[in-house]
Formats: structure tokens, C-alpha cells, sequence
């Protein structure tokens, strides 16, 4: 007995749109894909001028938040993976982003 695999082509994100409580991404087959902005913890810290600068990368795989250093792929959204940074990760973020604020 044989089994084939199925090579599957991932849909490259169009167009990203986020809510209050929602990260929601246009795909290029047509479909949208929306995931709880918890998932990803930068991005529900984020103010709405940060979540409003983004941008694809990698041809439309991945999209990109500079000014919160986030990267999320359409494999990943795809897979149901919410973000995988540790706990210490998010912590030190939100420190320089403490020291960053109290230094303006």
C-alpha cells in the first residue's frame, strides 16, 4: 500500500485587518482568516498607530509590525499557532517599551 502526498500550495496574505479583539487576514484564494488578538500578545499591547503599521513580507507569507518587532506567517494562522514567545520574552519586551515611554 502506497500514499501520495498531497502538496499543498499556502495562500499568500492581501490585506490585514485588526479590531479591538481580532486579527483577521485576506488571503490570496479568496478566503479571510481571523484569530483572537490574544494570540498574540504584542499586537493586543500594541497601540492602534502600531497596529496600523504593517506590512507582508516574504511575498505576501508573513506579515511584519516593525515598531513592535511581531512577525506573523499565513502558515502559522493557517495552523492555528498562536504566537510562541515565552513569558520572560513578552516581560522584557514590555520593559523597553517602559523604559522607551518614560525616556520621551
Amino acid at each position: 500500500m502506497s500514499i501520495s502526498a498531497v502538496k499543498m500550495e499556502i495562500p499568500y496574505a492581501v490585506e490585514v485587518h485588526i479590531t479591538e479583539d481580532t486579527l483577521s487576514v485576506d488571503l490570496s484564494d479568496g478566503r479571510s482568516i481571523a484569530v483572537p488578538l490574544g494570540w498574540y500578545p504584542r499586537l493586543e499591547l500594541a497601540t492602534p498607530e502600531e497596529r496600523k503599521n504593517w506590512r507582508l513580507i516574504g511575498n505576501g507569507l508573513g506579515i511584519h509590525w516593525e515598531d513592535i518587532d511581531e512577525d506573523i506567517s499565513v502558515e502559522g494562522l493557517l495552523a492555528g499557532r498562536p504566537s510562541g514567545e515565552s513569558q520572560l520574552s513578552l516581560k522584557r519586551w514590555l520593559q523597553s517599551r517602559q523604559t522607551r515611554d518614560d525616556e520621551r
